[in-house]
This record gives C-alpha cells, sequence and structure tokens, in this order.
C-alpha cells in the first residue's frame, strides 16, 4: 500500500506543502508550524468514546468491546483552519498521562505523542481528492488515512 500511496501522491497536481504534509510518516502539527511560522491549535468538533465493533476491532487491532476514543479537530494557526482530522485511538494502549491529554481534547496528537517522547510514523493506509466537503465551503480537499 506505501508505494501505491506514494506514487498516486507523486502523481497530483498539487502544491508542493500539500505533497509534503499529506505524505509525511511524521507529524504533521510540527510540519505545520514550521511552515506558517504559528503554533497550531486544535478546535475539538467532537469527542467520545466508543467500544469497538469488529470492523473498528479488525482496523485497529484491538478486540472487539474495547474502548476507542473517537475524536474529530480542526488544526488552526492564527484564525485560519488548515486541517479537518479524525482519529480512532484505542485507550487501552496508551499511558494515563496520555489519555489524559487526549481527552483534554485541547492537544494535537503529534505534540502529545512529542511529549511522551514517542517515536511514531504514519502508516499510510488511502489518499483521495474529495469534491463538494462542506468543511472547507465545498472546495476540493486533500484527504489521507494513516494509522499511527
Amino acid at each position: 500500500m506505501e508505494g501505491d500511496f506514494l506514487e498516486k501522491l507523486k502523481s497530483l497536481e498539487i502544491p508542493t506543502c500539500l505533497r509534503v504534509c499529506c505524505g509525511t510518516d511524521g507529524s504533521v502539527t510540527f510540519l505545520l508550524e514550521i511552515m506558517t511560522r504559528k503554533p497550531v491549535s486544535v478546535k475539538t468538533e467532537s469527542q467520545y468514546i466508543v467500544k469497538a465493533d469488529k470492523e473498528l476491532a479488525d482496523l485497529l487491532g484491538v478486540e472487539e468491546g474495547s474502548d476507542v476514543n473517537d475524536r474529530t479537530v480542526c488544526l488552526y494557526a492564527g484564525d485560519t483552519v488548515l486541517v479537518h482530522a479524525r482519529s480512532l485511538s484505542p485507550l487501552a494502549r496508551m499511558p494515563q498521562t496520555m489519555r489524559d491529554q487526549l481527552m483534554r481534547a485541547d492537544i494535537p496528537i503529534g505534540r502529545i505523542l512529542r511529549s511522551h517522547g514517542l517515536e511514531t510514523r504514519r502508516d499510510m493506509v488511502e489518499l483521495e481528492i474529495r469534491e463538494g466537503e462542506p468543511t472547507f465551503e465545498g472546495i476540493p480537499i486533500l484527504s489521507r488515512t494513516y494509522k499511527i
């Protein structure tokens, strides 16, 4: 899947900064702070704990019925929305302090991982351009799905 993801990303006629953010296997938050020269903040749209059904359990590699944090956020630099993101995080895999930070809802996941000294990467699953989405007033958006 990684090779397909890379080839698809390279084939898109998009600005280099979007290609870099979409293709990184590291923290998008960190890249956005470098590019905008502003701190990135989070506004949580929704956050709740769900029980993993079979499909979600298979996706995340957890047992059915496991607690999963389902969080949807926007990342901002100043007043500008740069990213709309949804994360599904199995809570049992995290130290309590990390769970607490995640549940506070105001910290980007990349920053949480970095504060715990965790070396992580993103394994890319899917890449697509979505059109007609209400998030960014209907303009086409670049969307990626990955696992940390």
